[in-house]
């Protein structure tokens, strides 16, 4: 008894240090969310604020390494600005890819609709960087006679810093890799300067580029159709994409609707008063008849 007592003793004993084992071979941290961003995350981000000025009197250089300033490329017409620095491996590359393709599906034409202006956030950078990108966004936008209206700017710290602060856009630098950590998205702005809208992401869908450069030129640009659109879809901040107004739509259908009735009665008020005309002259025409008979 007292062996087969030891045994067991000895085997619940060996089953407990296998389960502490295991146990300790486990990281306490596992299936644990972590709660904070990486450092060089924290302060990157994208949130523009509607109807905000971008400063203007900002000196910039151009692709041709000529001295400008913003405001050059604010005149009668709305602006396509983007935030992107020329050296970026991967993703400022799908945003000017973005850009020229959803711009490429419109009508409008850049330098006579509009204007389209991209701005390097890396003091490093050189005009012959940008004059790069300014070649491959023409090749890919195949409209080699729009180049007027494509700008491609670098400039000094103090510069990038007040255009980015203004729209919002935050990012930061890893030492370590040379690279920027940064968010992605374009803005549309009015011909003053002032946000008018803006979108997420590196695809930005036709209706909504069309009808966002309808908005930014307050109705100087697009036709009919377009300001009809505009009236039934509404700009929505939260999720940066212009989505049907069915209130709008329903008032649009009641005024269509109150049109026709009134066409319909003006119509038939017409044609009765026209048939009441030819019988008033109906007896005329018969006795005329009779006495010349």
């Amino acid at each position: 008894m007292n062996r087969a007592r030891a045994i067991a003793t000895t085997i619940a004993a060996l089953l407990v240090s296998g389960g502490v084992t295991r146990a300790q071979a486990i990281p306490s941290n596992v299936g644990v969310t972590s709660t904070t961003m990486p450092a060089q995350l924290q302060n990157v981000g994208f949130d523009p604020q509607l109807n905000a000025q971008i400063p203007l009197d900002l000196p910039f250089v151009d692709e041709n390494g000529s001295n400008v300033q913003l405001r050059d490329y604010f005149k009668q017409k709305p602006v396509v600005l983007a935030f992107v620095y020329y050296g970026c491996p991967m993703l400022c590359n799908q945003v000017e890819q973005g850009v020229v393709g959803a711009l490429r599906m419109l009508s409008f034409t850049p330098g006579r609709d509009y204007e389209v202006v991209f701005v390097s956030f890396d003091p490093r950078e050189s005009a012959d960087m940008a004059a790069q990108k300014k070649m491959s966004a023409l090749a890919h936008f195949k409209r080699p006679e729009t180049a007027a209206g494509w700008h491609f700017l670098t400039g000094k710290k103090e510069s990038i810093d007040a255009a980015t602060k203004a729209a919002n856009f935050r990012y930061s630098f890893d030492a370590k890799t040379n690279l920027f950590a940064h968010a992605s998205g374009i803005m549309l702005l009015t011909p003053d300067g002032r946000i008018s809208r803006y979108f997420y992401g590196v695809e930005y869908p036709g209706r909504d580029m069309r009808l966002g450069l309808v908005d930014a030129s307050a109705g100087k640009i697009g036709t009919p159709i377009d300001h009809v659109l505009l009236f039934c879809y509404q700009y929505d901040p939260s999720s940066a994409t212009y989505s049907a107004s069915i209130l709008k739509i329903i008032r649009l259908g009641g005024i269509l609707t109150v049109l026709c009735i009134v066409g319909a009665i003006l119509i038939f008020r017409r044609r009765d008063a026209t048939q009441a005309g030819l019988k008033r002259s109906q007896p005329h025409r018969t006795l005329n008849e009779r006495g010349a008979n």
